[in-house]
């Protein structure tokens, strides 16, 4: 090995390869702000229009490989689909194979990563908030059963019927996700869930988690934290939560695919 092959200016400890859908403009920032020293990220994105019905996703889904290819000529660690609505309605495992297959990395995909970071904290039960059109809730709520956690109260807020429609849940505020997690609260819930990589969580997880005094878990956070176990960062980063604030927690599947 050259010397040169060693060395990164950025991304000295982890490149992570982060695909979004196109119109989502929370994540990126939001992990931006998660990442601590020597942790770059490297976005991509497939393209997600029309009606929100299942076929958007499997287009979605169907794009994964060409988005993890362009990822893997910037020399990624390990790849995240960041949507977790698209994440639960198609198969978690074809998902993560499309994209291990073209990185020759670890690939996870948020709905995964969320079952993992629940798992981390004992939460067997959550109160769940989304921006989601019902047809998803259901299903989410169904892909959280088949992993051992039970949904003891949801709240959707039925947007995203069309490409338009979908644009506006990057603008919904931190403060109304604060009121959306009291509102779905309930004693029987180990932990808060506000699912959909598209919404603005990081400035009130501390707040709901002070208020409600349970973890809070936002489908971004649970992804970032799932991409550090795996790439054994374990640096602690706080002001966003329990689950960040312990990196060392047991990781479980079905997180992510190792490369064949």
């Amino acid at each position: 090995m050259k010397a040169l092959d060693l060395n990164r200016p950025y991304g000295w400890r982890a490149k992570i390869g982060l695909i979004t859908p196109s119109s989502n403009n929370i994540n990126e920032p939001e992990f931006y702000r998660l990442a601590p020293r020597g942790v770059t990220i490297h976005t991509s994105r497939v393209l997600l229009t029309g009606e929100m019905d299942e076929d958007s996703f499997f287009r979605m889904a169907r794009d994964l490989g060409r988005a993890a290819g362009e990822l893997a000529t910037a020399e990624v660690d390990i790849v995240a689909f960041g949507c977790t609505a698209g994440s639960v309605v198609c198969p978690l495992d074809a998902l993560t194979r499309s994209m291990a297959e073209q990185t020759g990395t670890p690939a996870i995909v948020t709905a995964g990563a969320v079952v993992s970071a629940l798992r981390a904290l004992g939460a067997k039960r959550v109160a769940m908030g989304t921006p989601y059109v019902d047809f998803v809730n259901r299903r989410e709520v169904e892909f959280l059963g088949e992993y051992g956690i039970a949904v003891t109260r949801y709240l959707g807020l039925e947007m995203g019927h069309n490409q338009a429609d979908r644009r506006n849940i990057g603008h919904v505020s931190p403060q109304a996700i604060y009121r959306m997690a009291c509102e779905i609260d309930s004693p029987d819930a180990d932990a808060i869930f506000i699912s959909c990589a598209n919404l603005a969580t990081l400035d009130v997880i501390e707040d709901i988690e002070q208020a409600l005094g349970k973890p809070v878990v936002s489908s971004n956070t649970a992804c970032f934290w799932t991409c550090l176990r795996v790439l054994g960062v374990n640096s602690p980063i706080a002001g966003y939560g329990r689950l960040l604030r312990d990196l060392t927690a047991p990781l479980a599947e079905p997180a992510w695919r190792l490369a064949d």
